[in-house]
């Protein structure tokens, strides 16, 4: 489904180039549960980033379910990101103002899908993730764990091929890691929506059927594992 070929990208900081990938090549299968690994300055939100359309690559190709990103205007990667494409963030990256239901159904009425769809499906998207009664709470009643699973929910309602979660952990305490990590799982088996991440936090490692470890903008193991 993501075909990634010799990708290049760099920055500049200051009067140095920094060379943040060096060719990374690999293929992510649809329904993949994947971990990019690496310690930071790997690599491995820039690769995320480059799969997101967030950011532009310098040298290489990157297609996603058949369209090569590089050929296509800003336009048409905004509808790539919009339609296939859910993300997840370190820092939650809710709308303080919104509810829970908000923060998700926000999605939805961006794509302009009749209400009673955008309530039906919110509500039920809710419920599967355990935030059942807390759809009318902000993201300053919820804990840490309750709203990345408030982000997540909103990644995932509009149905996307690819969820990516750039260090989902990173702000919870590891019972309440675990318990979004076994969420995420369920829905990988349950739903098949592939999902890559990119951490340093081990106990992501351990849930992953696919561990990809980045060292200085180069893949240095990528392993399948059964988990």
């Amino acid at each position: 489904m993501i075909t990634i070929k010799d990708v290049k990208k760099d920055y500049i900081d200051g009067d140095i180039k920094v060379h943040a990938l060096r060719g990374v090549s690999m293929e992510i299968e649809r329904g993949e549960f994947l971990s990019i690994a690496g310690p930071s300055g790997s690599g491995k939100t820039t690769l995320l980033n480059l799969i997101g359309c967030i950011d532009s690559i310098d040298g290489g190709e990157i297609s996603i379910d058949g369209e090569e990103l590089a050929r296509r205007k800003a336009k048409e990667l905004v509808e790539i990101r919009r339609h296939k494409i859910g993300f997840v963030f370190q820092s939650f990256n809710l709308i303080p103002v919104l509810s829970a239901y908000e923060n998700v159904a926000i999605v939805l009425e961006m794509l302009e899908l009749p209400r009673g769809e955008i309530r039906e499906r919110t509500m039920t998207l809710l419920h599967e993730v355990g935030l059942e009664g807390m759809e009318n709470r902000r993201p300053s009643k919820l804990s840490g764990g309750q709203q990345q699973r408030v982000a997540v929910a909103r990644a995932l309602i509009k149905e996307p091929l690819i969820v990516l979660a750039d260090e989902p952990t990173a702000n919870l305490d590891s019972g309440t890691g675990e318990a979004l990590l076994k969420l995420m799982k369920r829905i990988n088996h349950d739903r098949g929506t592939t999902f890559v991440f990119s951490t340093h936090d081990p106990m992501v490692m351990d849930y992953a059927g696919r561990l990809c470890r980045l060292h200085d903008g180069e893949i240095e193991s990528d392993e399948k594992r059964s988990v």
